[in-house]
């Protein structure tokens, strides 16, 4: 069986096969309908005639899906085609559409984050006390969370980025549930399973309530005690979740299993990818991706959404499964909405939103000059309209000295 995906042509590598492209083969100087890139110059005459080109990855190399191509990203199982069911793909029950502007749903989104950011921290604090979960404050966030996540994805995530802070717990347990909420809308689950992958996000690390501060944020390598204390967070949580009926046993089972990785390296138990619940991989995946993100006590550098998202697809078949990780880039996007990004003519900008045939050229809010100066007046780039701007890199946060929640919130 054929296995194609549509890319984008930034994507083209000797030793891939092209299967089909965006005209009739008879428009372009070949004359097979099908060839394998053996040089470059196959790849500059592909670029001269076309837009974007369906690979065949069953008769050479596989494109990283950093430069897969979604025409609609709400309904982008239909651009990748013939690509093989899985374990991911067959949960598809639902096709969620963007039901609310970026611009009304980003006012909603920051209320929420607020309220939700509230309710986790009254629920951290009187664990801390009393070792009781209260689960109405827990449903509550979940729900209006999802609610907003549903309705447009892009906005929570640019509220979370521009508002991370050094109160990790708390947004580290937002940020991971509000990914994992995404990741379920992207994989059309019915409603009820995001709100459960997006309560088991926010509860994964429940149980490090029951850690000393001290340790949590100690710097440096860890002694071998302490990091079985550390280890045993996983164990708490569940203690502290069996006693709360409420708690869907698949939640459950997802803050279980969520340190568990594909190679069997993970922790508690040191399961193999397929003893691993489908909840417990999306976690581990949801969870490692925003901690690589957000700043935390001990960590002297923060990965740029960028980074992390290259870092994860290195990691795909040892630490996660690739497919997941594919499915994932498919949710984040290259450059995610909330990124801090450097043109190629040096000018600074933030990802506003990403563009599915493009998605090395995303929509930028331009905010430094090449100067790195701060401009008087911000405006929005469309880089898949502007092909003499390009993205050259991606930054860490606080770059330049720029506070993002100060300019925009």
């Amino acid at each position: 069986m054929e296995k194609e995906v549509k890319i984008s042509l930034e994507g083209l590598q000797v030793g891939m096969y092209v299967s089909k492209i965006d005209r009739p083969w008879m428009d372009i100087p070949i004359q097979l309908e099908g060839m394998l890139i053996k040089s470059n110059d196959d790849i500059d005459m592909i670029k001269t005639y076309c837009d974007y080109v369906y690979i065949d990855t069953s008769k050479g190399r596989t494109p990283s899906p950093m430069y897969w191509v979604f025409d609609n990203p709400q309904n982008h199982h239909n651009d990748v085609i013939d690509f093989g069911k899985n374990e991911f793909t067959v949960l598809r029950k639902e096709h969620y559409s963007v039901s609310s502007s970026l611009e009304d749903e980003i006012h909603v989104a920051q209320d929420i984050y607020q309220s939700v950011n509230s309710k986790i921290g009254a629920t951290f604090d009187s664990l801390k006390v009393d070792k009781k979960l209260d689960i109405e404050l827990i449903q509550e966030a979940v729900i209006s969370t999802v609610e907003s996540v549903i309705r447009n994805p892009a906005a929570f995530k640019l509220v979370l980025e521009l508002k991370k802070s050094d109160q990790y717990s708390y947004n580290h347990a937002l940020g991971t549930s509000v990914w994992c909420a995404q990741f379920g809308r992207n994989l059309g689950l019915e409603k009820s399973h995001i709100n459960d992958l997006a309560m088991g996000g926010l509860l994964l690390d429940i149980g490090k309530t029951q850690i000393s501060e001290q340790l949590l944020n100690k710097a440096g390598q860890l002694k071998k005690d302490e990091i079985e204390v550390f280890r045993s967070h996983v164990d708490k949580s569940i203690r502290i979740l069996v006693q709360t009926e409420e708690i869907p046993h698949a939640v459950m089972r997802m803050v279980a299993t969520h340190h568990e990785r594909f190679d069997g390296s993970g922790y508690p138990e040191g399961l193999n990818d397929k003893d691993i619940p489908i909840y417990g991989k999306i976690a581990g995946l949801a969870d490692s991706f925003d901690a690589m993100t957000c700043i935390r006590p001990f960590q002297k550098r923060v990965h740029s959404p960028h980074e992390a998202i290259s870092d994860l697809y290195n990691l795909r078949g040892k630490l996660f499964n690739p497919d997941l990780v594919e499915q994932f880039i498919q949710t984040v996007g290259v450059y995610p909405t909330g990124s801090l990004v450097e043109l190629q003519s040096g000018e600074i900008g933030i990802v506003f939103s990403v563009n599915g045939l493009k998605r090395l050229r995303p929509t930028i809010m331009m905010i430094l000059d090449k100067e790195k100066k701060p401009l008087d007046n911000f405006y929005q780039v469309n880089l898949s309209e502007r092909e003499d701007m390009a993205i050259k890199r991606g930054l860490e946060r606080g770059a330049y000295g720029i506070n993002m929640d100060d300019l925009f919130l």
